[in-house]
């Protein structure tokens, strides 16, 4: 795991005040240290939520080399429990900076593991006229399933490393993203692994983002919760109420303190 400094500690986790150019750069310095295996992960509350019950989801999050504060509820709880995260940093504008840096900086070798392989093309095909700099080495769509068999992850491993890319963004939604890349970041041959989810989707048009408004105003998840109850259901209306609970008790426990 990378150094502490600028990693905020908000209950347990150390999630990263460096913005989203900071996180950029530190990226790019993992990737020029040569060491392999290095990732990055998003927290919000309601992945904090399930990893206090998923002990992997847990140390996937814990041992994270940059772990984003991608949730408005983050920097909410930050600003509550006087931890100086400032800024929102969503997985979508980590990898548009990523990619904008590398792309101006001589390029860079990406392989996309995750989604359908229409969602694949979608992005290989903008990713080639926005960022032509930027080689895609290989894409893989895994079987749709919970959880993988042995074979099915040798043949992911095997297809990632003989395309040797510099950089590894996975898409299978969260906790199985990052639990895959926490059991196998040691058997892959790649400097950087970027857990980004939805951005699979939203860069290839298949979803949208919610508007800037409902992003500034710290409420995208709403148009999304809306277009999708049941599927979000738990994400907003059970983790975030108990991870707001964790918050009193901790902004209760500081003032009890003083």
């Amino acid at each position: 795991m990378y150094s502490t400094f600028q990693n905020e500690n908000i209950f347990g986790f150390f999630i990263s005040g460096r913005g989203v150019r900071g996180n950029v750069d530190l990226s790019l310095k993992l990737i020029g240290s040569g060491k392999k295996g290095s990732y990055m992960a998003c927290a919000n509350p309601h992945s904090l939520v399930v990893a206090s019950c998923d002990s992997i989801f847990d140390n996937a999050l814990k041992n994270a080399d940059i772990l984003l504060p991608d949730g408005t509820g983050i920097v909410l709880a930050a600003k509550i429990l006087n931890v100086p995260i400032h800024e929102r940093v969503a997985g979508s504008e980590f990898f548009n900076a990523f990619s904008e840096n590398v792309s101006k900086n001589g390029g860079s070798k990406y392989f996309f593991l995750g989604s359908s392989k229409q969602v694949l093309d979608l992005i290989v095909t903008r990713l080639n006229s926005e960022y032509p700099n930027i080689t895609v080495c290989g894409t893989y769509s895994p079987p749709f399933k919970e959880v993988f068999s042995d074979f099915e992850n040798i043949r992911m491993i095997e297809a990632i490393n003989q395309a040797s890319p510099d950089v590894l963004w996975v898409g299978m939604t969260a906790p199985k993203q990052e639990k895959w890349i926490y059991q196998n970041k040691d058997k892959l041959e790649v400097s950087f692994i970027g857990a980004i989810g939805a951005v699979f989707d939203f860069y290839a048009g298949t979803k949208k983002r919610s508007s800037p408004f409902w992003q500034k105003v710290g409420l995208e998840w709403l148009p999304r919760f809306l277009k999708e109850p049941k599927r979000l259901w738990e994400r907003n209306m059970r983790s975030t109420p108990i991870f707001l609970s964790w918050v009193l008790k901790e902004k209760i426990r500081q003032l009890w303190k003083l």
